[in-house]
């Protein structure tokens, strides 16, 4: 066992003494082999410093590359395409309120006019931005009105939202679609995405109304039967609470 040595310490005997001389050979032996791999290090470095700097080099560069792209190319970009957005939901708002010239505004909504970029513009032009995904949306729900249930439903299916309201109304949208493709099991398993996505009091019953009215159509009752009771119970202020009696009346017989 090795000896602590304090200030001024003298070995009693030869065996303390060897002890003493072990533990200092020991000592000096770890820092010689200290000196040496922090030797090799600083030669490793020095052999390597071209190396190393230039992987440092190409880190800041990537780092100021990602900034200023979000700086000067990402963030001008989004504003951009937000303000042309303005302009084909006008169209949009329009058409929804419109007796008359529905189509035509919808259509100016997705091809623009007088030099104004539509939802479709936007689309490509802008791609990966918040505007482009808005206007996936926006132009689903135009198709959808047109009645051209192919496009609907590719453009809704390419919008992405976390958002209680628009998401469901997106798979609500694609329910619809396909309902009126006479794709009846494509329309429910839509719906259902529609009412899992959110339980909100605006959508959440609308879609499983919609859900039933399938399920009955496909002769799945006890389904059809669940959905209408969730209405009854969890939505009764709902307007689709209003009519689901007979509803339920249908799926029980």
């Amino acid at each position: 066992m090795a000896t602590y040595k304090k200030r001024g310490f003298k070995p009693k005997n030869k065996e303390e003494e060897a002890q003493i001389e072990e533990h200092d050979s020991t000592t000096a032996e770890v820092f010689n082999t200290l000196d040496e791999g922090a030797s090799k290090t600083e030669e490793w470095v020095q052999k390597n410093q071209n190396y190393i700097l230039g992987v440092i080099g190409v880190v800041a560069i990537g780092v100021l590359a990602y900034l200023g792209y979000h700086q000067f190319i990402q963030n001008p970009k989004e504003a951009s395409a937000a303000n042309e957005l303005f302009y084909p939901q006008q169209y949009f708002d329009q058409a929804l309120v419109s007796e008359t010239e529905k189509d035509s505004l919808f259509t100016l909504a997705l091809n623009g006019a007088q030099g104004k970029y539509g939802f479709l513009d936007i689309i490509e032009e802008y791609s990966g931005t918040k505007a482009a995904n808005l206007a996936k949306y926006s132009a689903g729900m135009t198709y959808l009105n047109l009645k051209q249930y192919d496009q609907a439903i590719e453009h809704l299916e390419g919008f992405t939202s976390d958002d209680d309201i628009m998401g469901a109304m997106a798979k609500g949208g694609i329910g619809d679609a396909f309902s009126q493709l006479n794709q009846s099991e494509d329309a429910l398993d839509y719906y259902e995405k529609a009412v899992s996505h959110s339980d909100n009091e605006f959508t959440a019953p609308r879609f499983l109304y919609k859900a039933g009215v399938v399920a009955l159509d496909l002769g799945e009752k006890s389904k059809a039967l669940g959905y209408f009771e969730r209405i009854k119970e969890e939505y009764p202020n709902s307007q689709e609470a209003n009519s689901v009696d007979a509803l339920i009346g249908l799926a029980q017989n």
